[in-house]
């Protein structure tokens, strides 16, 4: 009995020595982890401030070449020459831009959910810049191997279309940036959705969803179905590719994935 007891002592010695063994790799383990996570957490707070730094810079440098906000109000559209019939029908119109201007309470609803859905679902939360489809388009692109998503927000299309070359360089991009947080501090969300809305070319020389209601539907804005909604709304990406008049095909293909981007 007292050998049995014996080898039972030295048995709980051993699994005690065991446990031991196993806690102080696992403290060890645990004690490398922290380390490196607070390496890696330090070199990304590192990032994150030269990034900031140089985002200053460059708003710095640049700030005297951004037009101001409120010289969006003062661009001049170009307005073609409308002739009518007698009873008051749209016989022609003359001029190289085709625009019929619509104030926002003209707009119906399944338009702008149309243009939202399809340019920027995050409209009224973003200041400007959607930093979270940036990052994603650039993880995108990255994996595709070139340009297949450019992240630009409806104000940041605003900016570039109205008062900025469409140049494609990192000069240019910041600026567009820049003016869009800018606008988007001086201008409400209404202000900058209607502006956009009569600004944006949407192939066949219209310019603004009152011209491509007309050009594409021989209709008013406010009388456009959800499916020619969804077609027009399609149409900024590539608008002299992707309209109707240009491929039928194509117009339908950006038509079902502006409808699914609205589910």
């Amino acid at each position: 009995f007292d050998g049995f007891a014996l080898e039972s002592a030295a048995t709980m010695h051993r699994a005690r020595g065991r446990s031991k063994e196993r806690f102080a790799v696992f403290a060890m383990g645990r004690n490398v982890m922290t380390r490196i996570l607070g390496v890696l957490l330090a070199v990304a707070l590192s990032l994150l401030v030269m990034v900031c730094m140089g985002f200053a810079g460059a708003y710095q440098f640049l700030a005297p070449e951004i037009p101001a906000a409120a010289s969006l109000r003062d661009v001049k559209s170009q307005l073609p020459l409308r002739v009518f019939s007698r009873d008051g029908k749209l016989i022609a119109q003359i001029g190289e831009q085709r625009r019929i201007p619509v104030a926002f309470k003209e707009i119906p609803p399944v338009v702008i959910d149309a243009f939202l859905a399809a340019e920027d679902a995050r409209f009224y939360e973003h200041p400007g810049v959607d930093w979270q489809s940036l990052v994603r388009a650039l993880v995108a692109n990255v994996s595709a191997g070139g340009v297949r998503e450019g992240g630009g927000t409806i104000t940041m299309q605003l900016a570039r279309n109205t008062v900025l070359t469409s140049e494609k360089t990192l000069r240019r991009k910041l600026k567009e940036v820049f003016l869009a947080m800018r606008l988007e501090r001086e201008f409400s969300k209404q202000e900058i959705l209607t502006l956009y809305l009569n600004r944006i070319f949407l192939g066949q020389r219209a310019y603004g969803i009152g011209a491509a209601a007309e050009v594409y539907f021989d209709k008013s804005v406010h009388d456009l179905t959800l499916a020619e909604a969804a077609l027009i709304a399609g149409l900024p990406r590539s608008p002299s590719l992707d309209n109707p008049v240009a491929s039928v095909d194509r117009a339908l293909n950006r038509r079902s994935y502006v409808l699914r981007r609205m589910l």
